[in-house]
C-alpha cells in the first residue's frame, strides 16, 4: 500500500511540474521530458541546439516552476573564475576594515550558463567544482551550494567562432545531453500564438525543494533486476574499442568509449522514469530510453567516422542494436 501511495505521489507532482511548463513552452516534449528526468535525478544538463529554439527560456520557466533560486550567467570569452564563483572585497565599518566574501551567481539551486562554449577553458574548469562536487573553493575556504543544485548549460553547435569547446572531463560531469530540434510547421504556428497574444499569466510554482529531494529519495528506492542493470553496463562497455565483446561498429569509428558515470547517469534516471511510468521496478525499456542522451556527448569518434560522415547518434543506435 504505501510503495502504492508513493508511486501515485511522485507521478502526481511530476505530471504537474510537466503540465505547467507545457502552458509556457509549446513541442519540445521530449526535450522537457528529458530535463525533467535529469533534475529530478540531481544531475546537470547540456542543452544543445541552434539559436531562438527556446533553451533559455525553457530553463527559466522551470526554475519558476520549482521554487528554488535560480542565476543565470552569460559565458562570454573575458568572463573570469572569480566573476562566477565569487570574490573576497574588502569592507569598511565602524569597526574597523575586513574582507567579506561576496558570494557569486553560482551560489543558487538552478544555474544556467548560457552559452557555455563561449567562455575561457580556466572559466570552464571553474564550473567542475560545483558540477561535481556542490561546492565552491576561494581562497582555500570551500563554502557548499544549496541543495539540491543543477548547471543547466547551453551551446549553439553551429557557430564554432570565438568557442572554446568542452574537454571531455568537463562533458562527464553532464548527466545528459539534450539536443533541442527545431519546430514543426504546427509548433511554430503555437509558438507564435503564445509569444504574440499576452496572455497575463504567471507561471505557478509547484514543487520546493524540500518536495523534490523526497521524490528523488523515493526514486533511490526503486530496485533494478540484475539483468536491466547488467544490460545497462554492457552498453557502457559496447562503446569501448578495445574490450574484448565490443562491436565492429565501435572498434572501426570510436577512440574511447563513455565512462562508469554514463552507467550511472542511466540506472538513475530510468528509475525516475520507471516511477513516472507507474512502476516500481526499472524495465529494458526505460534504459533504452535515457541511453542516447546518456551516452552522445561521452564517445570519441575517431578520424574514420568523421571522414565518413558517420554522427553520433547513428552509431549509439547501432550499438544498442547489438546489445542484448
Amino acid at each position: 500500500m504505501e510503495q502504492r501511495e508513493a508511486i501515485q505521489n511522485f507521478a502526481g507532482q511530476y505530471e504537474k511540474i510537466r503540465e505547467e511548463i507545457a502552458r509556457e513552452m509549446v513541442g519540445q516534449a521530449e526535450v522537457v521530458e528529458h530535463l525533467l528526468l535529469a533534475v529530478v535525478a540531481g544531475g546537470n544538463v547540456l542543452l544543445e541546439g541552434v539559436p531562438g529554439l527556446g533553451k533559455t527560456h525553457l530553463v527559466r520557466v522551470l526554475s519558476k516552476t520549482l521554487d528554488l533560486p535560480f542565476s543565470r550567467i552569460q559565458f562570454t570569452p573575458d568572463l573570469m573564475p572569480a566573476d562566477i564563483t565569487g570574490t573576497n572585497i574588502l569592507v569598511r565599518s565602524e569597526e574597523g576594515t575586513a574582507f567579506r566574501f561576496q558570494k557569486g551567481p553560482l551560489f543558487a539551486s538552478i544555474v544556467l550558463a548560457d552559452e557555455i562554449n563561449r567562455a575561457t577553458p580556466k572559466t570552464q574548469a571553474a564550473l567542475l567544482e560545483a558540477m561535481q562536487e556542490h561546492s565552491v573553493t576561494v581562497a582555500g575556504e570551500t563554502m557548499a551550494l544549496p541543495e539540491p543544485y543543477f548547471v543547466l548549460a547551453t551551446q549553439n553547435p553551429v557557430e564554432q567562432e570565438g568557442t572554446y569547446p568542452l574537454p571531455e572531463a568537463q562533458l562527464d560531469r553532464f548527466l545528459f545531453k539534450v539536443l533541442v530540434p527545431f519546430p514543426t510547421l504546427e509548433e511554430l504556428s503555437g509558438i507564435m500564438d503564445l509569444t504574440v497574444k499576452d496572455s497575463g499569466r504567471e507561471t505557478r510554482r509547484v514543487v520546493g525543494a524540500e518536495e523534490l529531494l523526497a521524490m528523488r529519495e523515493t526514486a533511490r528506492k526503486v530496485p533494478i533486476a540484475a539483468s536491466v542493470q547488467e544490460y545497462a553496463l554492457k552498453l557502457v562497455l559496447a562503446t569501448h574499442p578495445e574490450t574484448e565483446n565490443a562491436p565492429e561498429v565501435s572498434r572501426k569509428y570510436l577512440r574511447f568509449g563513455a565512462s562508469p558515470r554514463a552507467a550511472q547517469a542511466m540506472l538513475g534516471t530510468a528509475r525516475v522514469r520507471a516511477l513516472n511510468q507507474g512502476r516500481f521496478n526499472v524495465a529494458f525499456e526505460d534504459i533504452n530510453y535515457v541511453a542516447p542522451a546518456c551516452l552522445r556527448h561521452r564517445l570519441g569518434l575517431n578520424f574514420e567516422a568523421v571522414t565518413e560522415g558517420r554522427g553520433t547518434e547513428d552509431l549509439i543506435r547501432e550499438i544498442m542494436g547489438h546489445v542484448k
